[in-house]
């Protein structure tokens, strides 16, 4: 039986307020070779959701965001979750930039049920049971790409 052959080497995964640490990992992978998926590649607009990926102030999309009250049928925000969900699926192994939010962490949950590898850049904030799901973590992508990727 070969190998399962991916659209992506990695996801990378994090928090749109990390975005700068998550953009210099995703950076450094794809200097090195890599082909990455991630999410701060999108933009979104409509229904109530705006995040422009090159906006220096994220925040207003995120609050925007966070106080939807449709979100389970906003049309935009099922488009992120399936943009992000096909992500993950096509990817060989899921890089979570430290510190995370919540998205991420089910985005690596989602990645360890898959089978897949899992690994940390960045220091925890505090040591949690379920971070025995990565595979490695590791302080800086610098060292991550000598002893992985």
């Amino acid at each position: 039986m070969s190998e399962q052959q991916f659209k992506y080497d990695y996801i990378v995964v994090g928090r749109w307020r990390n975005r700068d640490q998550v953009n210099a990992v995703k950076q450094a992978l794809r200097d090195a070779g890599k082909r990455v998926y991630c999410f701060t590649d999108h933009s979104y607009e409509g229904d109530g959701i705006k995040f422009d990926a090159q906006d220096a102030n994220i925040e207003a999309g995120m609050a925007a965001m966070e106080s939807l009250t449709d979100w389970q049928t906003n049309p935009t925000f099922r488009q992120i979750f399936e943009n992000d969900m096909n992500g993950l699926k096509n990817a060989k192994a899921l890089i979570m930039v430290l510190p995370a939010g919540v998205s991420a962490h089910t985005e690596l949950g989602v990645a360890y049920g898959m089978g897949k590898k899992c690994y940390g850049i960045g220091v925890p904030e505090k040591p949690e049971t379920l971070y025995l799901i990565f595979d490695a973590i590791y302080p800086d992508i610098k060292t991550f790409l000598e002893q992985v990727a």
